[in-house]
Formats: C-alpha cells, sequence, structure tokens
C-alpha cells in the first residue's frame, strides 16, 4: 500500500478501492510517466495529490485523453479579475494636504475555464504613491464555467499615512488625485466534478479621481 499511501489515497475513502485497482493495473514506470505528464501539463505536486485522492480513475486514462483534457480546460492565462468601475458615495471636501473618500467599486472575475473557479476571501490594496490610502475585502466565491462573476465592495480611502513632503498637495491643487490597486485573487478551477487545479490572478490597476466632479475616471488594469 506504499504506493497509494505516497499519492495521498484515503484508507477510510470508498475511492481507497479505486486507487488500489488503478496503481496495480501500472507499473512503476508508468505510474512515473502519468506523473511527469502531470506536471508538465501544470499540475502542482498537491494539485496531483488532490485529484488522486478525489478521482484516482483519472490516472488510468490514456496519455493522449490526460493531454485533451488539460489543453481543453486548463490553459496558461484563463482567470482573470479586473476593476470594472467605480463612483464615489461619500465625501469629505478636501483640505490642502488630505482627503476622506468612501469609494464603491465593482470588481469582476473572468473564468474562461470549462470548470468553475471558486476563490478565497481577497483584499484588494489602495495605494497613493506607493503609500496605502485604504483595503477592500471580498469573500470568497465562485465564478461559474466561462463566465464573468461581478461583485461591489465598498472601501474608505485617506490620507492618514501619507507623508508631509509628498506631492499631494499639488495634486489636489491640479484637481486630480491619481490612485492605484493591487490585489491577488486565488483559488482552485474544479474539472467534471474531478479534477481540482489551483490558479490565481493578480489585478494592477491606475485611476484618477476627478476632484472637481467627484468620480473616478481612466480606469486601467492590467
Amino acid at each position: 500500500m506504499k504506493r497509494e499511501d505516497d499519492m495521498g489515497a484515503d484508507r477510510k475513502s470508498n475511492m481507497f478501492v479505486v486507487a488500489v485497482r488503478t496503481l496495480s493495473s501500472m507499473s512503476e514506470e508508468k505510474r512515473e510517466q502519468k506523473l511527469k505528464l502531470f506536471r508538465k501539463s501544470g499540475f502542482s505536486e498537491d494539485d496531483i495529490l488532490s485529484t488522486f485522492k478525489r478521482a484516482p480513475q483519472v490516472f488510468a486514462l490514456s496519455e493522449r485523453k490526460i493531454n485533451e483534457i488539460t489543453e481543453i480546460f486548463l490553459t496558461r492565462k484563463n482567470v482573470e479579475s479586473a476593476l470594472s468601475s467605480s463612483r464615489i458615495s461619500r465625501w469629505q471636501l478636501p483640505t490642502r494636504l488630505s482627503f476622506n473618500i468612501i469609494l464603491n467599486a465593482r470588481v469582476s472575475v473572468k473564468n474562461t475555464n470549462f470548470g468553475h473557479f471558486k476563490f478565497d476571501n481577497t483584499t484588494i490594496s489602495f495605494n497613493y504613491g506607493g503609500v496605502g490610502v485604504g483595503d477592500a475585502f471580498f469573500a470568497r466565491g465562485r465564478s461559474k464555467a466561462r463566465s464573468t462573476k461581478k461583485m461591489n465592495v465598498t472601501v474608505e480611502l485617506n490620507s492618514n499615512n501619507i507623508p508631509n513632503n509628498s506631492s499631494l498637495q499639488s495634486e489636489i491643487e491640479s484637481g486630480f488625485l491619481a490612485l492605484t490597486c493591487h490585489s491577488k485573487l486565488s483559488g482552485k478551477v474544479q474539472l467534471m466534478k474531478l479534477i481540482k487545479k489551483k490558479k490565481s490572478a493578480e489585478m494592477n490597476c491606475a485611476m484618477l479621481v476627478n476632484l472637481v466632479t467627484k468620480a473616478v475616471q481612466d480606469i486601467k488594469c492590467q
């Protein structure tokens, strides 16, 4: 049973018998070939063990079939997140050296996989000149296969941590405030209720807050 244990099979699970049958039907050389194939397709060691634990029969598929599955379902860049729109819901008139803003933003998670994407709790950090001015949070959720999930988040932005020698005064006097935000979205894509694959997407956005119209404009995300 050493090979089953090494592959993370759960002896108390109903799938353990399937795991034993699957591994006993292949040589050690064949097993290593299958492992190399999954690694080459972008599976981490945790992904491989998780897949075997849930669905050991996947390892009995031919190399051609495994290649077809990973090629169709697991493209290299298939989860994206972006800040699609923002608006100011509360505004405290800025002084020459400070600001306080409540911002409502819409975040989109685009999933082009053929399996759904479950993502973890995520933080979006807003910055001015590299200094943190506020954090937004959205709870874990799921983006359906080949669809985009949109969520609304609210964040309070203030200049409490910005040093006095910054260019904040000149920007406020110009009528525009340049902000950036960053987040890393992590989760797993699940295919056919059998295969789970870790995925992540980073979001980096830049925007301008128009202090005259009290609007957020020129949002650009990568």
